[in-house]
């Protein structure tokens, strides 16, 4: 029989690749819309890590809930802004490339 159990390697594994994706993603794309996508894929990994170590040092601790609660609602803040941002960067230039975004300095 073949036990398949899920360890707290497999969670940092898949948090890893999450990170890896949402930094590729920032460094890569070139409008604001894909950087956010890559910000959002960054906080998730950081929130997966806070559960898989909540879950696996220990019963009757919740330090990393709360640093996931904390996180999601970091990322909540961080997307309202965001879109507002975006939404005045459209209006102003017709457009969401982050590098004409450089033309609106004052």
């Amino acid at each position: 029989m073949n036990d398949m159990t899920i360890g707290l390697t497999h969670y940092l594994v898949l948090s890893a690749a999450l990170f890896c994706m949402g930094l590729f993603t920032m460094t890569t794309k070139r409008n604001a819309i894909g950087i956010l996508i890559g910000v959002e894929l960054v906080l998730n990994s950081a929130a997966l890590n806070f559960v898989a170590f909540d879950r696996y040092m220990g019963p009757g601790r919740i330090d990393g809930l709360i640093g996931a609660i904390f996180v999601i609602v970091l990322a909540a803040a961080e997307a309202a802004i965001a879109v507002g941002i975006c939404i005045n960067l459209y209006k102003n230039l017709a457009t969401v490339d982050v590098d004409r975004a450089a033309s609106l300095k004052g």
